[in-house]
């Protein structure tokens, strides 16, 4: 059952729907092994830890591929519930990794405002939303 404000057409862009949020927070965790990689191209990789050995550990990514990492350079995963978080502060682990992951993915289901405490933070979608409305203004007064 959705409330008169989810049927506005701007609300898409603005919230997530419970069956979103039950779908992104529904993800297998495990908070010793989940952890973020750097990577030359993506910025960090979800990858999974399966062995450490002194200063390195062997990790297999999200597409699958095994790669062996410095221990300093892992970075500790969010558990699911903080999936496409419209306020970063809560997060549990506030490293680069989860910043720019929370990001991207809400900017990928053009969830554009982001907050991080008291700033907000807008990825430009480059097209126009119906946002800017009044009966958007109006859920927010």
């Amino acid at each position: 059952m959705s409330l008169e404000h989810e049927r506005d057409p701007g609300w898409q862009y603005l919230r997530r729907s419970r069956e979103q949020m039950l779908a992104d927070q529904s993800t297998p965790y495990d908070s010793k092994k989940n952890c973020w990689i750097p990577d030359a191209e993506e910025g960090y990789l979800a990858s999974e830890i399966k062995a450490t050995k002194g200063d390195n550990v062997t990790v297999v990514t999200s597409a699958g591929s095994e790669k062996t990492v410095k221990k300093d350079l892992i970075q500790e995963m969010n558990p699911p519930k903080f999936e496409k978080t419209e306020d970063m502060s809560n997060l549990t682990f506030l490293n680069d990794a989860s910043v720019l992951w929370n990001l991207r993915s809400r900017y990928a289901s053009m969830l554009i405002y982001t907050y991080s405490g008291l700033f907000c933070v807008v990825i430009n979608p480059y097209k126009r939303l119906p946002i800017y409305t009044d009966s958007v203004a109006r859920m927010f007064m």
